[in-house]
């Protein structure tokens, strides 16, 4: 059982860990609270369930036409909404407010317009449900395929931001965007392009929740909700705390449901969320991935 929980709750951990790096970027480098940014995951996890069920394109084929499209989509969002409470923003303060307004109104947008083409019902598909036994315990592949998507995408996020120049500028603009333009940063065009690659792996993330679990249109805030609690704890702007701190939320709520009560889950969720705060304003890992 315990190799059983642990699996699972890597599983788990891994899709927290891959939509909470989205959401880190977002925050972090454009200084945008996105609040529609479960919307983003579950519109993705749609997409994904159309090219499967009418197409018949597997889901890990599905992200070649995914990825772009949260890439495009958050392109689009902040070029239309964003910029222009950016350009009249006085300070970091109001622009926080302001994008949380904004972006509290787009939820419901993007959540309207999917009740209208797939109603309210519960949403999933059959991909790859054959058991596969590992380590003596048995889980789904379509599972151990998630866990391998979100580790192999979350890694790759890291190696680009760290290994790369253009990943390296972003990093600036997180870490100081008034002295980021000295070295001939434009601050705002890494704004955009970083809540455009939150928009990828929201959807990326959608993709791969799509392939183990059910959703509905009204499920986005959940997502949104976990994504935020995951920031935090790893530190806001920081990809190597969202990805650890994803997979411990992850064992934590596996293990607690597991050994003591499923009803128990959200409660232990939000007392780590609650500490945090408390005893590690900055995350446990510290705001900004250097």
């Amino acid at each position: 059982m315990f190799i059983a929980a642990l699996l699972s709750g890597l599983v788990l951990g891994g899709t927290y860990a891959l939509v909470a790096m989205g959401l880190t970027l977002q925050y972090g480098i454009s200084r945008i609270m996105n609040l529609a940014y479960g919307e983003m995951i579950i519109s993705a996890a749609f997409l994904a369930y159309v090219l499967f069920s009418n197409l018949g394109i597997n889901p890990v084929a599905g992200l070649v036409f995914a990825v772009p499209f949260g890439f495009v989509l958050g392109y689009l969002v902040y070029g239309v909404m964003m910029s222009p409470l950016v350009a009249r923003a006085r300070d970091k303060a109001s622009l926080e407010i302001d994008s949380i307004l904004a972006t509290f109104g787009l939820l419901f947008v993007i959540q309207g317009v999917m009740l209208v083409l797939f109603g309210a019902n519960f949403t999933s598909y059959s991909y790859l449900n054959d058991p596969v036994t590992i380590f003596g315990a048995t889980l789904a592949t379509n599972r151990v395929l998630a866990l391998v998507l979100a580790l192999v995408l979350g890694g790759g996020l890291y190696l680009v931001l760290t290994r790369t120049l253009w990943g390296t500028a972003l990093r600036a603009v997180a870490v100081n965007p008034a002295a980021a333009p000295l070295v001939g940063i434009d601050v705002n065009r890494a704004a955009r392009l970083a809540f455009a690659l939150g928009g990828a792996l929201a959807a990326s993330g959608g993709v791969v929740i799509s392939m183990y679990q059910t959703f509905t249109a009204t499920s986005g805030v959940v997502f949104t909700m976990k994504a935020l609690i995951v920031v935090i704890m790893g530190g806001v702007g920081n990809i190597l705390g969202a990805l650890s701190a994803g997979l411990l939320l992850g064992l934590v709520e596996t293990f607690v449901s597991t050994y003591i009560d499923p009803g128990l889950t959200l409660a232990a969720t939000y007392m780590i969320f609650l500490a945090v705060l408390l005893w590690r304003p900055a995350g446990l890992f510290g705001r900004i991935a250097r």
